[in-house]
């Protein structure tokens, strides 16, 4: 076996499909390092746990979670040409010269993801655009997002911070509260400790901070409006995504319910929770007709 296999876990039921990334010698034992294709998870095993699989495959609960996925990017965009249509039929009695479509325009929030992972950012970038949501996508390993949030936040300005990476609790943990057991989740909670003392306000500035098995708690007590992971499970890498799209196009006179927020994501409640938070989508009107 060699980096860039793709294999399953015996041992686990062949669940989940994963990447070889690294190969390390440990006690004279062969331990390779894997990491999730559909979700955010890194793990280590032994030669003789892993099976090669075909590039393209799928286990039974990835094919689940890609159903989900298109079902959610659905129910995004038909959601927007319901509330369009409602809004065109509403406004049409009282604009008789235009019509609604030519005259409104609006401007969902900004969005700022960094992740630790490049290639899961890049998943993440690509469903972004598939959504028509303005962002701006940086690669910073989680150790070093701490130092460097601040300033990237000051120089993009945008509404909503999704702060995502490589996260996990250590096994056989009974204290859940104390973030010496997780792998990245103090990095999760110095980033939004940061942003929150620099805007405190949860309106003017949305965070949403957490990964896999992430200390859901500490990272909401530092300020996060969103967090994961309450029940300390896998979370989907699009879940910050289809969670952020909510939010930016949500009308800025709204605040939006947690059950709202949550709607379209892959691992609901179990996976993210978090405050009732005011929408970022801004309506305008009339539009230039000069662009």
């Amino acid at each position: 076996m060699k980096v860039d296999d793709v294999v399953v876990r015996k041992s686990y039921g062949k669940d989940i499909t994963f990447k070889i990334i690294d190969i390390n010698e440990v006690d004279n034992n062969i331990i390779y390092t894997l990491k999730g294709i559909n979700l955010r998870i890194i793990a280590d095993s032994p030669e003789e746990d892993l099976e090669i699989v075909p590039d393209n495959t799928k286990t039974q609960e990835e094919e689940v979670f890609s159903r989900k996925v298109n079902g959610s990017i659905k129910n995004v965009l038909a959601g927007r040409e319901v509330v369009e249509r409602v809004e065109r039929g509403y406004r049409s009695s009282r604009v008789s010269s235009t019509s609604n479509k030519e005259l409104k325009f609006g401007r969902p929030g900004r969005i700022l993801h960094v992740d630790g992972d490049a290639e899961y950012l890049d998943v993440c970038l690509k469903v972004y655009k598939q959504l028509k949501l303005d962002v701006v996508g940086k690669n910073v390993v989680e150790s070093e997002q701490p130092r460097i949030i601040l300033d990237l936040v000051k120089k993009v300005k945008p509404d909503i911070v999704v702060i995502t990476g490589h996260d996990s609790i250590s096994k056989n943990v009974r204290d859940y509260m104390n973030l010496d057991n997780y792998k990245n989740s103090r990095y999760f909670v110095e980033c939004v400790s940061a942003l929150r003392n620099y805007e405190a306000s949860y309106d003017d500035l949305v965070i949403f901070a957490g990964a896999c098995q992430s200390c859901y708690e500490a990272i909401l007590d530092a300020g996060a409006n969103f967090a994961s992971s309450p029940k300390r499970i896998l979370i989907h890498c699009l879940d910050p995504v289809f969670l952020s799209e909510r939010i930016a196009y949500s009308n800025i006179e709204k605040v939006v319910s947690i059950q709202e927020a949550l709607e379209n994501t892959i691992t609901g409640t179990k996976g993210i929770g978090g405050l009732q938070t005011r929408g970022k989508y801004r309506e305008g009107f009339p539009k230039s007709s000069y662009v």
